[in-house]
């Protein structure tokens, strides 16, 4: 017996646009709506690829007002996300760390 065809309504454009601005699986949403992904993705392409960009501008402009604003760990992480910085691991670092750590378990007591 074949499905019934689904038809969308502004009820279940609503609850896709929340799932997807807070990005649950569309498997999931799928499920909650009681359709297939590929049906959920033939009926709600538009309200599934516009709450993506609106979430991700919402939380990107935060951030970028955050780093703007002087916090540090934001900076860091637009500099390293957007700029292409990286961390570079050197031997000097290693040699330090282990000669300290070396130190401190020479003042250990036993």
């Amino acid at each position: 017996m074949p499905r019934k065809r689904h038809e969308p309504t502004k009820q279940t454009r609503e609850l896709v646009t929340l799932h997807s601005t807070v990005g649950t699986n569309q498997d999931i949403v799928a499920d909650i709506i009681g359709i297939t992904a590929k049906t959920l993705r033939r009926h709600y392409r538009e309200e599934l690829d516009q709450s993506t960009a609106k979430a991700n501008a919402s939380i990107g402009g935060s951030l970028f007002n955050k780093a703007k604003g002087g916090d540090t760990t934001a900076m860091i992480f637009w500099m390293k996300t957007r700029a292409g910085w990286r961390e570079k691991e050197t031997d000097n670092g290693s040699a330090e760390l282990v000669a300290a750590l070396a130190a401190l378990a020479g003042n250990l007591p036993v």
